[in-house]
This record gives structure tokens, C-alpha cells and sequence, in this order.
């Protein structure tokens, strides 16, 4: 049997099913941990298609995984959906979903074939940063037993190995005392203030940060009006850098700006998070050279994006890609001048091309498991070591 035929038949008579399971979580943008509609949907779909589905794995309600085949070698296809705050699906998830879909459909039909078992992951909230789907299921054993994983992720151009950077999320509160804005001033510690030194003394350390590292964020509380000195005042603040230790030292000095306010104001600093970063991507190479023999065939054009060492964006693949041999490569779907997490970027995600885009990736890692599968030397390096949570 032609392998890779089968592989493409399989996807050709899902085409119908995969374009329109894309166009609905499209049109249903869900935010990070509440994507009941995408899971079920992709639950639905591969339930129908005979996969043996567990929901609301890892203590998560919107996670779930796939299970066919019971072969030595264990894949796992990831799959996202969920949405950004405001503009949808401008990072095109529901792409990722459908590919996802539609590569463990294939892998399914010839899993006894090609000795593997192969399971399609739902991994919730990539967008959310700290503590993300597949960092929380990798701590609860939802990637215990695989010895591979992959995703694709659509973009402006096909980038085989694209620079992702480590990035931890911080929730910032500087907790102060109301007072009458003109009448009395002089009884309040404006916490607003505070936020404003924070921000400027992270303006000014931009000269001090190495080109790699990223500050950025968004004020989510302000006050609560112009004539009442501000008594709480929140903020959204992403820090990022090219591996988690060089992470960890950025986000020290940030840390030491938020603390500057509080110490300036005498407001009292509260930070959530950063304690569950995500890692940079660690790219398995060999397995990328596969992945990108089999895009190409199908006509895909990769290209060395610019400014490489300066990094992209960040994903929570990079924790799974620190302890599991992984590829995360991204598929264009010829967006210029739009952008990933631009409005305009996810009115491309439901187009023809976008849709090309989902099953040129579900067929090229249905072809990349095959070619794993077979080779026995790739085979026997996947299949030498196992990830355990424990």
C-alpha cells in the first residue's frame, strides 16, 4: 500500500469536514480555558472518526486527548483554539485546530500499518502566557508516554524553524488609599502614580536590555475617576527573552520597576504570576527536515525569516519542545501586510488560502509520522527515551 497516498485520501474526503469545523470555531472565538464549543467540536469529530476521546483531561475542562492505535512509537498532534481578547482569531487557531484534525485522522488509518499510536491533544489557553494548556498538562501528565510532538501554526510566510522566546505574564496591583483629588490630596497614596514609575523606569531600561528581550503591557485598571485620588490600579505585563534563564534575569529587573513605584508612593505592590513561564521552542531538527521535505512536495516555499536572532513571537509548545522531541513550523497563508494578532490577520484565517493552508500542514504531518515511522534510525532516537510528569 502507498502510504502517503492513503494518508492523502484520507484528508481529501475530510476536506469538506476540516474547512467547515475551521469556519465555525472562526466564527466562535473563545477565549483561554473557555473554548467549550471548539472542544466539543473537535471532540465530536474525532469521536465520529473512532478515536477513543477523554475530556476535561488534566483537570482542565476544555483539554482533551485522542487515542488510536496502540504501536510502540507514541505521537502526539497538538491542537489550539483559543481566541485573543478583542480581535478573534488573529493568531489562527482555528487553523492549527483543523490541521490537527485532520493529520490525526490520517494517522489513524495506518496506524497498525506503521506500528504507532498516535494521539491528537486538544491543549487550551496558548494565548493566556503563564500557566498555559500545555505547561499545566505537561505538570499533570497529559504528554506522559509520547515520544514526539508537532503542531503547525499558520503565519504571514512558511518558516521552518522560527525563533520563539521564553515569556512569563505578570498581573500587577498597586493597592493605595482614595482621597478627594482636590480637596484633599494630601490623605491618598495614589496608586496610579505608581503604575506611571513603574512604567517609566521600564522605559528607561530599555537601554540597559539586550536586543532579544521583550516589556510589554497594558494598564487594565486606571482608576475609577478624575476626582478621586486612585486607590487600585492593575496591569498586564508580558516579559520575554531568548531562553528561560536569560528570562528569569530580565524579569528581576522588571520586578525591581514595579517595586520602585510602590517604594516612591508608598502604595503596596501585589504580582501574580510568572511562576509558570513558557519555554523557548527547542526545534528537533531532524524531524524538522522531514516536516519540511514533505511541505515542500506539496509546494509550500520556506524562507529565512528576517531578523532571526531577534526572536518571534511565544508559545507553550517550547515546554513541551524542552522535554519531548517537537517541531512547530509555520505555514503561510499569504497575508502581507497583515500580521499575526492584527484584526486584519484573522480575516485571512477563514479564506481559500488559509484553507489550503490547514490541510497542506494535516497532510505534510501525516507524511512527516510516516516517514518517522519508517526510518529506522529517527525511529529508534524518538523511541530511546520517554517523557514521564513523575
Amino acid at each position: 500500500m502507498d502510504l502517503k497516498a492513503a494518508a492523502r485520501d484520507v484528508i481529501f474526503r475530510a476536506e469538506p469536514q476540516l474547512i467547515d469545523l475551521s469556519h465555525r470555531i472562526h466564527a466562535n472565538p473563545e477565549l483561554g480555558y473557555e473554548e467549550r464549543k471548539a472542544s466539543r467540536w473537535l471532540c465530536d469529530l474525532l469521536a465520529a472518526e473512532g478515536f477513543d476521546v477523554a475530556t476535561g483531561i488534566c483537570e482542565l475542562e476544555t483539554a482533551f486527548a485522542a487515542r488510536a492505535g496502540s504501536g510502540p512509537l507514541h505521537i502526539a498532534i497538538c491542537a489550539e483554539y483559543d481566541c485573543l481578547p478583542g480581535i478573534g482569531h488573529a493568531c489562527g487557531h482555528n487553523v492549527i485546530a483543523g490541521s490537527a484534525i485532520g493529520a490525526g485522522m490520517a494517522a489513524k488509518l495506518l496506524a497498525d500499518e506503521l506500528g504507532i499510536t498516535v494521539t491528537v491533544l486538544g491543549t487550551p489557553a496558548e494565548e493566556v502566557g503563564d500557566g498555559s494548556g500545555k505547561i499545566l498538562m505537561l505538570e499533570r501528565g497529559g504528554f506522559d508516554g509520547q515520544h514526539a510532538a508537532m503542531m503547525v501554526h499558520p503565519a504571514p510566510a512558511d518558516i521552518i524553524e522560527a525563533s520563539m522566546l521564553a515569556l512569563a505574564s505578570l498581573e500587577v496591583h498597586y493597592h493605595g488609599k482614595a482621597a478627594h483629588a482636590s480637596a484633599f490630596p494630601e490623605f491618598g497614596i495614589n496608586a496610579a502614580d505608581a503604575m506611571v514609575i513603574a512604567q517609566t523606569a521600564i522605559g528607561l531600561m530599555r537601554q540597559q536590555m539586550r536586543a532579544v528581550d521583550r516589556v510589554h503591557g497594558i494598564i487594565t485598571r486606571g482608576g475609577e475617576a478624575p476626582n478621586v485620588i486612585p486607590a487600585h490600579t492593575s496591569a498586564a505585563y508580558f516579559v520575554r527573552s531568548r531562553t528561560i534563564g536569560d528570562l528569569e534575569e530580565i524579569k528581576q529587573k522588571v520586578l525591581k520597576c514595579f517595586e520602585a513605584g510602590a517604594l516612591a508612593t508608598g502604595a503596596r505592590l501585589e504580582v501574580i504570576g510568572g511562576t509558570r513561564p513558557a519555554a523557548e521552542v527547542i526545534h528537533d531538527h531532524e524531524l524538522a527536515a522531514v516536516f519540511r521535505r514533505n511541505a515542500e512536495s506539496l509546494g509550500r516555499n520556506f524562507i529565512s525569516w528576517p531578523n532571526t536572532e531577534r526572536g518571534t513571537g511565544s508559545t507553550d509548545m517550547g515546554n513541551v519542545s524542552q522535554v519531548i522531541p517537537s517541531i512547530h513550523p509555520l505555514l503561510g497563508i499569504n497575508s502581507l501586510p497583515a500580521l499575526n494578532h492584527q484584526p486584519e490577520f484573522a480575516a485571512h484565517c477563514a479564506t481559500p488560502i488559509a484553507d489550503k493552508t490547514l490541510l497542506d500542514g494535516a497532510l505534510a504531518m501525516a507524511w512527516t509520522i510516516i516517514d518517522a515511522a519508517q526510518d529506522s534510525k529517527l525511529r529508534g532516537r524518538l523511541t530511546s527515551r520517554v517523557y514521564h510528569s513523575h
